[in-house]
């Protein structure tokens, strides 16, 4: 075997990690987007924005938070802001730049979406683990993460 590639065993491990990991959010798309005519993005925005002091967040933080690029989250927001969930407010502490803020219809959205979410969550991931598993996959998680992190 060529050093450059992965073992059998590594291969095994990616694979079943990048094909489920691929498998899980499309199905989370598709139960968002049938249940609450949510994409993912969008659902993870509100989440996002919820969890945030006053909900709000600058928009380079959602990018940050969500894992998104910047041209992708303005464009998330966006449609947000067209259904009425998000508006755009000017930062206080800096005119150049723009906060997302959760409006009282996108709280509405995400408390009507959640529990739809939260069922498929756990029937696709949470129960198909034994407690330590879980307990390992967020190990995992945090391990991967903290490489990757930008410093």
């Amino acid at each position: 075997m060529h050093e450059d590639w992965l073992t059998d065993t590594e291969q095994a491990a990616w694979r079943a990690y990048l094909d489920s990991t691929r498998m899980l959010f499309a199905a989370l798309d598709r139960q968002l987007a049938a249940d609450s005519d949510l994409t993912f993005t969008d659902y993870d925005i509100l989440v996002r924005l919820s969890e945030s002091p006053g909900g709000r967040l600058r928009m380079r933080e959602l990018a940050d938070v969500t894992l998104s690029t910047r041209s992708g989250v303005t464009r998330a927001v966006t449609r947000a802001e067209q259904a009425g969930w998000v508006r755009r407010v000017e930062c206080e502490e800096d005119r150049r730049g723009m906060n997302a803020e959760l409006t009282e219809a996108g709280r509405a959205k995400l408390a009507s979406s959640a529990p739809g979410h939260v069922r498929a969550v756990r029937e696709m991931l949470i129960e198909q683990l034994t407690p330590e598993q879980l307990g390992q996959l967020t190990e995992i998680g945090r391990r991967v993460q903290e490489k990757i992190q930008v410093r």
